[in-house]
């Protein structure tokens, strides 16, 4: 009997032990170098449980004494390590695996594997199976193309296609049995033509003409994440196209822009907005025209375009941090009216003088930068700020794609091996958790904060934030939180067909930055190499400009471009209103359009007189064109200083740097398709500006005449 007891109380402490929960953790390292690895499938066997390494190799998973772990990464041998009663912490070694390395092909597009060495379940269906009979085309004349989606389901073993909403016009969701599902969604993985297929565009996969496809694999088992990882965890889908090239339509966002109109200066005599120093758009705008792709209204901001080239402005010579420039004459796309330039000259400050920096780089990692044109061009174009680092500088890296870590530390501009190898060794994966490293980036450059330096947080990405706080809203937010702490922020745009120009312009605009697009090293060359002054050091913050007009001399006036940067008038002597900063060396330039007192034109609309506001105008200015006032503060100061300057009616002959500006604007206008613009002669365009490119240094202003050029041939 007390044997019986003895087996008894034996078999339940077995049991309560091999069900008792615990969290295990650990390091995951590769056995020949003894370096973390990050990204690598944590998976428990048999259960719905699994997570990945973080960047340092480092995980955290909620497991049973008993359970195995079950370790997996591409390249290596994957290891399986039984959960002990003693042990909370289990590193593993994770061995090379020579097989896999002479059989895995990784190409910029991809990963591509033969058939026959996939040992484990792959079913493949041939596009004449995929594509209709000739009976399924007279009964299906009204939807010829069909979803690939339907022919597989019935075809391919172990294949489910379900309708989301039960529409038969919705999306199709398809989901592979015999995978363990981590998460809650099981759609699998898309590869077509070599590309994983991010989930915003699966719709645009499933209406893929099936006469376009040459075969469909599907990978069942759980070794296709040893392909391409968590991603495939609930199967993967590989199609192929004849062509081998398919890509998804522009998933590019910019937001809307609604063009300026004619204001009546006798009930609106004043014009306020925020000063952009930013160029983003007309690089963005000069890689499409050299793909020659379509250019959406939305993607053109004028100011930018025009502020994109140097003017021969005069540096400031009085205590002020920037010069003003005013002159004015004729429209070269509209007889009946004038044009105004204002321009400002930011002081330059030698590298020298510069404070010492204390510099984050927040870097996108994540799946969506796995392309030529992003991640690699990223660390070239970084290398280039790294070279002309001081040792009085210090930079700190945090990079960012399901999760943000730091992957170096504040090191000294002295050591730029070390800055440079941090860069070499970054690789893109995973989602994009864009709000996570903007957390953590502010917190190391807050934690290293210098009171009379240079501190600025670099963030660069496509923007495709896609974890966690994602919005332009959030983003928004979250940054003008951050915005509070003295630190700077600079943004800089890399890539297309996803890149998110609407959310690093919000980031930009309301955390104390600008905002910059690279999509060559030329570019680079220029923001981070010849610009790294105005770049990353701020002389003037919170700048704003108020123009007052003269209604003896002006009927109606029109501000170019600057849409998204109007402010109420009421906030330009609001110290607490926002506006944009102005780096060392930095040009301004802001055009408005004027109608003269007593020309008619077709754009004025009458307004009835006022009973109670009197209209009358005052002749004791008769000379003065306007007033434009100039408001700013010092970098680490919160009061707001005023300047004022007067541009008064003169016949002075118009400089070249007036007429290039106007031909840049009048490019900008015309692909925008502005109402306003009554000649719409591209030669003309091109006319004015090869007459007027001046001293062209470093060729910019020759570039943009072989820009017209080519969109003229689109």
């Amino acid at each position: 009997m007390k044997q019986l007891h003895y087996f008894m109380l034996l078999f339940f402490s077995i049991t309560i032990a091999t069900g008792q929960e615990l969290t295990i953790t650990g390091t995951v390292t590769d056995a020949s170098n003894n370096d973390p690895i990050p990204g690598v499938n944590i998976i428990v066997k048999g259960k719905n449980k699994g997570v990945q390494t973080d960047f340092d190799g480092n995980y955290s998973v909620q497991t049973s004494i008993g359970d195995i772990l079950s370790f997996s990464f591409i390249g290596y041998e994957t290891e399986e390590m039984e959960v002990k009663k003693d042990s909370s912490i289990i590193n593993v070694i994770m061995e090379v695996s020579a097989a896999q390395l002479e059989e895995v092909v990784v190409t910029a597009q991809g990963i591509k594997r033969e058939r026959r060495v996939l040992g484990y379940s792959v079913s493949t269906v041939s596009s004449e199976s995929i594509s209709m009979s000739r009976a399924e085309r007279r009964k299906a004349r009204r939807a010829r193309k069909q979803s690939k989606a339907n022919k597989l389901s019935g075809q391919i073993s172990g294949v489910q296609l379900t309708n989301t909403t039960g529409s038969t016009n919705s999306n199709k969701s398809i989901n592979i049995r015999g995978v363990n599902s981590i998460s809650v969604t099981q759609q699998p993985l898309y590869i077509i033509d070599g590309i994983p297929i991010d989930k915003n565009n699966i719709a645009q996969i499933q209406s893929i003409d099936p006469a376009k496809i040459s075969d469909v694999k599907v990978l069942k088992d759980k070794n296709a994440t040893s392909l391409y990882g968590s991603r495939a965890r609930h199967g993967c889908i590989i199609i192929t196209t004849h062509k081998g090239n398919y890509k998804i339509d522009n998933n590019e966002s910019y937001e809307e822009i609604v063009e300026n109109n004619f204001e009546k200066v006798q009930t609106s005599p004043l014009s306020t907005f925020s000063i952009d120093v930013d160029k983003a758009s007309y690089s963005n705008v000069r890689r499409m025209i050299n793909n020659g792709q379509k250019i959406p209204s939305d993607a053109v901001k004028v100011e930018e375009m025009i502020n994109y080239f140097e003017y021969d402005y005069k540096q400031p010579t009085n205590d002020h941090p920037f010069a003003i420039h005013t002159e004015y004459g004729e429209t070269p796309w509209n007889t009946k009216t004038q044009l105004v330039k204002i321009g400002l000259k930011g002081k330059e400050i030698p590298q020298d003088a510069i404070p010492a920096s204390n510099l984050v780089f927040l870097l996108d990692v994540s799946g969506s930068m796995n392309q030529a044109n992003k991640l690699p061009l990223l660390k070239r174009a970084f290398k280039l700020l790294v070279n002309q680092l001081r040792e009085k500088d210090k930079v700190s890296i945090v990079v960012y794609a399901g999760a943000a870590g730091m992957v170096l530390k504040p090191t000294s501009g002295a050591n730029k091996n070390e800055i440079n190898q941090a860069l070499d060794n970054l690789s893109a994966g995973g989602s994009t958790a864009g709000g996570a490293g903007i957390e953590l980036a502010y917190k190391i450059a807050q934690e290293n904060f210098r009171k009379d330096g240079n501190n600025r947080v670099i963030l660069a990405t496509d923007g495709d934030f896609n974890v966690g706080m994602s919005s332009d809203k959030d983003m928004q937010t979250l940054i003008e939180e951050k915005r509070k702490s003295g630190v700077f922020l600079t943004c800089l745009g890399f890539g297309m067909h996803n890149y998110k120009d609407s959310k690093l312009e919000t980031l930009a605009d309301k955390g104390n930055g600008n905002h910059a697009y690279i999509d060559t090293m030329q570019e680079a060359q220029r923001i981070l190499g010849k610009e790294f002054g105005g770049t990353l050091y701020t002389i003037a913050k919170d700048v704003k400009i108020q123009v007052e007009f003269n209604p003896s001399r002006v009927q109606a006036y029109r501000l170019i471009g600057y849409e998204n940067r109007l402010l109420a008038d009421e906030d330009f002597i609001d110290d607490t209103k926002d506006a944009g900063e102005l780096g060392s060396g930095h040009t301004v330039t802001a055009l408005y359009e004027i109608i003269p007192v007593g020309v008619k034109s077709e754009y004025l609309k009458h307004v009835p007189d006022l009973k109670y506001t009197d209209t009358k105008i005052t002749k004791n200015y008769g000379d003065e064109l306007l007033t434009v006032k100039f408001r700013y503060k010092k970098p680490q100061e919160t009061k707001s200083i005023e300047m004022i300057h007067v541009l008064k009616s003169s016949k002075d002959k118009v400089s070249k740097d007036f007429n290039f500006a106007a031909s840049v604007a009048w490019f900008g206008m015309k692909v925008r398709k502005s109402k306003y613009i009554t000649n719409k002669n591209l030669n003309d365009i091109i006319v004015l500006a090869k007459d007027n490119k001046s001293i062209d240094n470093q060729g910019y202003r020759a570039e943009f005449i072989r820009l017209m050029n080519s969109y003229q041939a689109l």
